[in-house]
């Protein structure tokens, strides 16, 4: 039904490389870079296969995230599938070096379409799991006190394009693989316009990264769409995901 669509995928994949941040900072503690995020490792490229699950941990979808990282930390692509019954329901796909944005999602029996260009900024917009590497990259900010200012896409079911702030929310401890995590917690708010709240809410993202040297550890968020369930992503996936448990609030740490 869908073009491309692979019914098999592998397991996510960590992603833990070491990044730094050429940026401007603006007034108030908000901030949108001024120039890309600049990647100082050998590697060039890295493409990940997020496994999405429910929070008793049963397999309900996967994403897709290329990202670049030489000369500049940016993404390019990133994609999600999700199926019922062994039959694909929705499909969102977005060329973030294009902007090219699609939809497909089977409703009441009939399968509709969207289609956008969106107005994307390379090295400062980002989708889906795309938001751990950014935050990894701009870390020592956000622990400092600092708001961040990105651009995020997401599907409702028609591609949109909206400010994104990144913070920090503060230090909890997972269970995860039968031990105990220490990790940071962020936060990806969607700025979203006060005429629009009245018809749509969009629930905040969460990411937690190990302590230094920091590597994603999970993202739980809404599935997809804004009124999805909320689902996580595992570093370490299978059996039931616990919650986080709060060590301390947000504030400066090192």
């Amino acid at each position: 039904m869908y073009t491309g669509m692979d019914k098999n995928r592998k397991h996510m994949r960590s992603i833990l490389p070491c990044v730094c941040l050429t940026a401007l900072m603006l007034m108030l503690a908000v901030a949108l870079p001024t120039s890309a995020i600049e990647w100082t490792s050998l590697e060039w490229s890295v493409r990940g296969f997020p496994v999405l699950r429910d929070l008793g941990g049963r397999r309900r979808a996967e994403e897709e995230v290329v990202l670049r990282q030489r000369p500049q930390l940016a993404q390019e692509s990133w994609s999600f599938r999700e199926w019922q019954g062994g039959k694909p329901t929705r499909a969102f796909t977005v060329d973030l070096r294009t902007g090219a944005a699609s939809a497909v999602k089977e409703e009441k029996g009939e399968t509709k379409h969207w289609s956008e260009t969106l107005d994307v900024v390379e090295g400062q917009t980002f989708a889906g799991f795309g938001f751990s590497l950014a935050i990894k990259a701009l870390r020592e900010r956000m622990v400092k006190g600092e708001t961040i200012t990105l651009k995020g896409i997401g599907f409702a079911p028609k591609p949109r394009l909206a400010a994104v702030e990144l913070s920090y929310g503060g230090r909890d401890r997972i269970r995860m693989a039968g031990r105990t995590i220490a990790a940071d917690r962020f936060i990806v708010h969607p700025k979203i316009p006060a005429i629009a709240k009245l018809f749509i809410k969009v629930p905040d993202a969460q990411i937690w990264m190990t302590t230094p040297p920091a590597g994603f550890l999970r993202w739980e968020g809404a599935m997809a769409e804004p009124d999805d369930q909320i689902i996580r992503v595992d570093l370490l996936p299978g059996g039931t995901s616990e919650a986080a448990v709060p060590v301390a609030t947000s504030g400066t740490r090192k």
